[in-house]
């Protein structure tokens, strides 16, 4: 059993264990029948097998009876605690506690809440993404009526910001660099979703002909609404824009220590925007936790003294990933800046801290291999996949972090850094041994010199 990072374990289905697929006459839909009697064991394989579909299967697949459940479509065996995070959600949902529509954004994603109401997660399907077709807000669509020759951003993989925020996450974890919150692709029902009117009306009327003729209604293998699949990031709470902070630090200098916390943070954003190449990092979608001593709980007596003198603590959020891994460097209307270039924290060199922390990973060729594997388990379970275009994302990811490492290497700050020349690391079609590398014979680094209209660099 191998383990996929940020999905469920996959298994290969073979033999007995195979998975019949019927269409259901009529409804577009399909349904996977097991052979022989449901038991416990029977059971346990078959959540066993559901773990083992891919993305488009999972989507066509039916849970019997099911009004609005996913329990059988969320498997995560490595991470137990997001797994009771996702049940709760799902608890809540079947409770009649709906997931809340975010306001702001240029797409449809959802504050996910338990049961006693607090909001545990943010939930973006990948049916109401900006251009998707199913996005509830009207900016998008009119952009895509009247402007289709500015339509969307022609470096990024259309419908793929889902597998972003995923793939975002991972790269914190496995760079060390903790900014992120935890995401990971999921299914989940509510009635709050965009829907078509057609999917509405098929769940219409499969519950009144469940009411009205049992016998009827019990041959339906899904009766509610279907399931979207999306990115669901855990809410962090405490955080506010990064531009309320940054302009009351102006005012209001901060003290060295948190200072020094505040850079090596800033540090961490950096490395982690400039590896994705991340298209859409304003001072809007990464935050800023600012916990001064009277902030935190109350202490004891005996730990007064320690808590006169403790620093007020600093931590940055990463959020809104989606709009990264682009297939090429954005060379056409606009270059699609990162905006904390300009700030001050940006002019400083890259502290020994963040060194030590990245430049062992990224300058070794096997840990780059394996991240890029990692990537390539995550993004093939999309129905749209294309490996061709997936080999040029990995192209990009590899020039940011041969640039990254050359930058922390002879100690540039994050402002040099952006400024140096774009560089795309193409696989050779042969010399690669398993997940040994050579860079010699296997990649080939070319200079990126087409540049947008308008750039701001």
């Amino acid at each position: 059993i191998k383990v996929n990072p940020g999905g469920a374990v996959r298994v290969p289905v073979t033999g007995e264990n195979a998975l019949t697929e019927l269409d259901l006459q009529g409804s577009g839909e399909k349904e996977l029948l097991l052979a022989g009697p449901v038991g416990s064991s029977t059971k346990r394989a078959r959540r066993t097998r559901l773990s083992s579909l891919s993305m488009t299967d999972k989507e066509n697949f039916f849970t019997a009876g099911s009004i609005g459940g996913t329990g059988e479509l969320n498997s995560f065996p490595e991470d137990p605690e997001f797994s009771e995070i996702i049940q709760k959600a799902e608890q809540a949902i079947e409770s009649g506690l709906f997931p809340e529509r975010i306001s702001h954004g240029s797409s449809g994603s959802y504050f996910v809440k338990d049961s006693r109401g607090n909001i545990i997660g943010v939930f973006k399907p990948k049916s109401e993404e900006p251009y998707g077709h199913l996005n509830p807000k009207w900016t998008k669509y009119f952009h895509k009526t009247c402007c289709p020759c500015c339509f969307g951003r022609g470096c990024l993989v259309p419908n793929q910001g889902y597998l972003s925020e995923a793939a975002a996450s991972l790269v914190d974890q496995k760079l060390g660099l903790g900014i992120v919150p935890k995401t990971k692709e999921v299914f989940l029902v509510s009635e709050t979703f965009h829907y078509s009117a057609i999917d509405r009306a098929k769940s219409r009327g499969k519950k009144y002909a469940l009411e009205k003729v049992p016998q009827v209604g019990r041959r339906f293998h899904r009766v509610g609404l279907p399931p979207k699949v999306g990115s669901f990031q855990l809410f962090v709470e405490g955080y506010k824009e990064a531009d309320f902070w940054l302009r009351k630090f102006e005012t209001e200098p901060l003290p060295e220590n948190t200072r020094k916390q505040l850079q090596s943070q800033f540090e961490r954003l950096v490395v982690l925007d400039y590896v994705i190449r991340n298209t859409d990092r304003g001072s809007d979608n990464w935050l800023v936790k600012y916990e001064k001593p009277e902030d935190t709980p109350k202490a004891s007596e005996k730990d007064t003294e320690w808590a006169v003198n403790k620093d007020p603590a600093i931590k940055i959020a990463a959020i809104d990933n989606g709009l990264a891994f682009p297939f090429k460097h954005p060379d056409e209307w606009r270059a699609y800046p990162f905006h904390w270039a300009s700030l001050p924290q940006a002019k400083a060199p890259f502290s020994q801290e963040t060194r030590d922390l990245v430049l062992s990973r990224i300058s070794d060729l096997n840990f780059v291999q394996d991240l890029s594997e990692d990537l390539y388990e995550m993004f093939k379970a999309d129905k749209g996949f294309d490996k061709a275009t997936f080999e040029k994302q990995m192209s990009v990811m590899r020039g940011q972090i041969l640039n990254l490492t050359q930058a922390l290497k002879d100690a540039k700050s994050p402002l040099q850094l952006v400024q140096m020349p774009r560089v795309v690391v193409e696989r050779s079609r042969s010399g690669s041994q398993g997940r040994i590398v050579n860079l010699g014979s296997v990649f080939t680094q070319t200079f990126h010199c087409k540049r947008p209209f308008f750039s701001s660099w």
